[in-house]
């Protein structure tokens, strides 16, 4: 006879590992961490789409639509584009593309390990192409940027290629 494993006097082991605990603050420390690489994501793209646009360094909050270049604005997401092409060509390829395909990719393939230039040059290419007119979201850099801190975190300790998927 089989045992009723649905019954209220067979007892289930819902113990786990202690490495769960670490994982856990790990994952604290992981969010925390895109947490604010995320809000300085967005202040880098109002910074260069106030240096774009304005030819101004700072974080204020302008409108577009006052800005001094007139319709000389249609050539600054060029120039922003070239920019992004030369540091796609001499500093990284894997900058290119909208950032969660690549973080996908990095965990799956990649044993969840992300260089740390790509963790520098995909928020700052992300900055440039968007601050500059281009047609791309924040979500995606976002993403990709807290997928790279993660991984650079995990990177310095202790954990298996497992536990840094996580």
């Amino acid at each position: 006879m089989k045992p009723d494993h649905a019954s209220p006097d067979h007892l289930r082991d819902f113990t786990t590992d202690a490495r769960v605990l670490l994982v856990a603050a790990i994952a604290v420390v992981v969010a925390t961490a895109g947490l604010f690489a995320g809000i300085a994501l967005l202040k880098l793209i109002r910074l260069a789409t106030n240096i774009a646009y304005f030819g101004q360094f700072t974080l204020a909050d302008l409108k577009l639509e006052d800005t001094p270049l007139g319709y000389a604005s249609v050539i600054v997401p060029v120039v922003g584009a070239l920019i992004i092409g030369l540091m796609a060509r001499f500093g990284s390829e894997k900058i290119r593309g909208h950032g969660i395909p690549e973080a996908i990719e990095a965990i799956l393939l990649g044993r969840s390990r992300l260089d740390a230039k790509v963790a520098i040059l995909k928020p700052l290419s992300s900055a440039i192409s968007i601050g500059s007119g281009g047609p791309f979201g924040a979500e995606g850099p976002i993403i990709m940027t807290g997928g790279a801190i993660g991984s650079l975190i995990a990177q310095m300790l202790p954990v298996t290629d497992n536990e840094r998927k996580t």
